[in-house]
């Protein structure tokens, strides 16, 4: 269909375009509010500055798609295909895109706060400084995606796949994350207060620099993780794994290290909590380079 048809009949009251076809149509700042156009084909359409708001695209073909800066909130596009699509600076709150397909998408500086994207395909894509705060990301592939510098307080990552995703300086801030596998990440000065990380997979995994102040680590897996210069004050690290990680003046100050494992770790410089017995109870510290003059080799407890 022609756009110039498409508006005239928008313009006089139809809003029913499901299946449409508009392959690779120019389709740049138009106003198409609260339209039906599951099942449409929006191939290599442009769409960027268009207002879709409350519009439904279930189901729709937009791979390759420019739709940058597009005003979608409230949306549905469960399903839809957005393989490789341009979405950077999109604004999608409160949009509904379960089992979307996404991966190799551009969603830089897009605003998805509250959006569901349950069970979505994000391997890859480029989620700069993307806004996800509050948003259902559970089930979702985000495998090697760019996620620098996003915002994901109260974001829900229940069975998430994050296999090396990058997390470097994203807002991570009381999410839980208990038992979530991010072998590989890169979580290089992210902000992690209060997170939970109880019984993840973090080995060797980019922490240096985060921010983990009473971050709850029990039993987590950070073998050979790099935490140098990390912020761990009254983090629980009890029965964590840490052996040969690199601890190089962090801060552990207040850290709890019941039956912590620290089994050749690098220490130098460390402020570690206050030596009373009970921080450090059952913790295996053999072979590590602490602060201390000779390395503790020894079960302290």
């Amino acid at each position: 269909m022609e756009v110039s048809h498409l508006l005239k009949l928008y313009e006089d009251g139809q809003r029913d375009f499901a299946g449409i076809d508009l392959n690779g149509s120019d389709l740049r700042g138009v106003t198409l509010i609260g339209v039906n156009l599951t099942g449409a084909n929006l191939r290599g359409a442009n769409l960027s500055r268009a207002f879709l708001t409350k519009s439904d695209l279930t189901g729709a073909c937009l791979n390759w798609a420019d739709l940058s800066f597009i005003k979608l909130s409230e949306g549905k596009l469960v399903e839809a295909d957005l393989t490789k699509a341009n979405l950077s600076g999109a604004f999608l709150v409160k949009s509904k895109l379960p089992g979307a397909k996404l991966s190799g998408a551009n969603l830089s500086s897009a605003n998805l706060r509250v959006a569901n994207l349950w069970g979505a395909n994000l391997c890859g894509a480029n989620m700069q400084r993307i806004n996800l705060r509050e948003a259902n990301l559970s089930g979702v592939n985000l495998s090697w995606a760019n996620l620098c510098e996003a915002r994901l307080t109260g974001a829900k990552l229940y069975g998430a796949s994050l296999n090396g995703v990058n997390f470097r300086r994203a807002f991570l801030k009381g999410l839980d994350l208990g038992g979530v596998d991010l072998e590989g990440a890169n979580l290089n000065d992210a902000r992690l207060s209060g997170a939970n990380l109880e019984g993840a997979n973090l080995s060797a995994v980019d922490l240096s620099q985060a921010t983990l102040r009473r971050a709850n680590l029990k039993g987590a897996d950070l073998r050979g993780a790099n935490l140098a210069k990390a912020s761990l004050e009254g983090a629980d690290l009890s029965w964590t794994i840490l052996s040969r990680a690199n601890l190089s003046e962090a801060d552990l100050s207040e850290a709890k290290l019941v039956g912590t494992n620290l089994e050749d770790a690098q220490m130098n410089g460390a402020v570690l909590p206050s030596e009373h017995q009970n921080s450090y109870s059952e913790a295996t510290v053999s072979g590590s380079v602490t602060p201390f003059e000779q390395p503790v080799r020894a079960m302290v407890g």
